[in-house]
């Protein structure tokens, strides 16, 4: 670790801006700002939209209590992603001439292997994950110690001059005030962001931004079959009374209703009315609202945005009708693992090698690479590699068997059939099975 300073004076930032923010700059311009249809004064203290709408803010704990603790769905999806991404383990790869080479391993490995006292390679990966998928941005310093995640929304990225990172500035406890800024070297933090901010040069964002109103949209909905459930499990009434009951018997009558057919308890239980009391049902019911449709739509599109797809995730939709067969789920597995799981590992691997110092070798470049052969869930596409290493072995006999040289064949191989690898690398001998049996070969009987 290496700690420049604290701060005595502003450092360039990529920041991000927070609803206090926004607030301000519209209070400053406008006065007031719309939401939902509705025009609302600003004051300089006003931070957060009308109690009547539940939002989620633009910073680390809102996602992690609106979105992590507050949603089921959400929490399903990342424990998904967390379960798979952490078996990894991180070895040294070689690269000759421009293509992989064998892994292996060193002991500078050990400070990724125990980042922490009593941590794992597994506990650094879901903490690094944690962060970048909440906020967007992971921060791994590296000390004297060992390795420390740096809470995200308490860290800044510092710029040069010409907008390069130049430091990582820390801010303890998130009092961002003159004097108690920790300002970290480049060199000593691996920033892991796997999805980057299109607004930003180096800053990253959580995969839950863009569908932000679907996280809404399926909270809503999960509160809204809970008041159904408190509210007898039964559609809404309005109850009409004849204009002669007094003011005193109306509320008198509301209040015995209430206690009768409010509640879970009361589902099912008969309704009397006397008085020539009317009761007329407004609104839907679960089944008029088609609401497991609607909300799977929703979890759906979730699942889709955080990669891990319905039927990995043991979605409503995605256990339902063709998904349920083996192909559509190994289709989905192979997706999770290609595109979403290995893109993770890679942007990881890459982050912290900042931090860690490759060994030197002769001949080739080492890389800090990610280790997946002992995660089972990867174990049928580990099948499908051997099929291939199969068939690559099969075309290399085939090619020495037609004469060409063997490190042409291995060449050939390793290129995915780049056909300028066997060019002039015929040995100019032929296999036995293209000679005519009947020439004369000059083998003495």
């Amino acid at each position: 670790m290496k700690l420049l300073s604290r701060l005595s004076k502003p450092v360039p930032v990529e920041s991000r801006y927070t609803l206090e923010d926004y607030a301000f700059w519209a209070q400053q311009a406008f006065g007031s700002f719309a939401f939902q249809g509705s025009q609302y004064p600003l004051g300089v203290n006003t931070t957060v939209p009308p109690t009547s709408a539940e939002s989620i803010g633009s910073n680390f704990e809102a996602y992690v209590s609106s979105g992590l603790k507050g949603n089921g769905i959400v929490s399903i999806l990342e424990s998904v992603r967390l379960q798979v991404f952490s078996q990894a383990r991180f070895q040294w790869r070689r690269r000759n001439n421009g293509r992989p080479g064998d892994l292996f391993g060193t002991a500078e490995l050990a400070q990724l292997e125990i980042p922490w006292p009593g941590g794992t390679t597994s506990d650094l990966l879901m903490r690094m994950l944690l962060d970048a998928d909440l906020a967007g941005n992971s921060f791994t310093l590296k000390t004297e110690m060992g390795l420390q995640q740096l809470r995200p929304d308490w860290t800044d990225i510092g710029l040069d001059a010409v907008g390069h990172v130049s430091s990582f500035i820390y801010w303890p406890n998130g009092e961002r005030v003159r004097g108690n800024a920790q300002e970290y070297d480049r060199a000593s933090v691996a920033h892991f962001c796997p999805y980057p901010d299109p607004l930003a040069k180096y800053r990253g964002m959580s995969w839950l931004t863009p569908v932000l109103r679907e996280l809404q949209g399926d909270t809503a909905y999960t509160n809204h079959k809970l008041s159904f459930i408190e509210n007898a499990a039964t559609p809404n009434l309005a109850v009409t009374l004849k204009e002669s009951v007094t003011p005193e018997q109306f509320e008198l009558f509301v209040d015995s209703m209430d206690q009768s057919h409010t509640g879970s308890s009361k589902a099912g239980k008969t309704l009397y009315l006397a008085g020539g009391a009317d009761v007329t049902v407004v609104g839907a019911d679960m089944r008029q609202l088609d609401f497991k449709a609607v909300q799977g739509a929703g979890e759906t599109r979730l699942a889709a945005a955080a990669g891990v797809g319905s039927v990995i995730a043991q979605l409503s939709e995605g256990m339902a009708g063709s998904s349920l067969n083996a192909g559509n789920y190994a289709a989905s597995r192979r997706r999770f693992a290609d595109v979403t799981m290995r893109h993770l590992w890679q942007q990881a691997a890459g982050a912290l090698a900042q931090i860690v110092l490759p060994p030197r070798s002769q001949g080739s470049i080492v890389e800090l690479w990610y280790d997946t052969r002992d995660i089972s869930f990867l174990q049928e596409d580990e099948q499908d590699a051997a099929q291939i290493r199969t068939t690559d072995a099969a075309t290399i006999r085939t090619l020495l068997e037609a004469g060409f040289n063997p490190d042409a064949a291995v060449a050939f191989v390793a290129t995915s059939g780049d056909l300028n690898q066997l060019k002039g690398q015929h040995s100019g001998l032929l296999s036995v099975q293209l000679q005519d049996p009947t020439a004369t070969t000059g083998v003495v009987a």
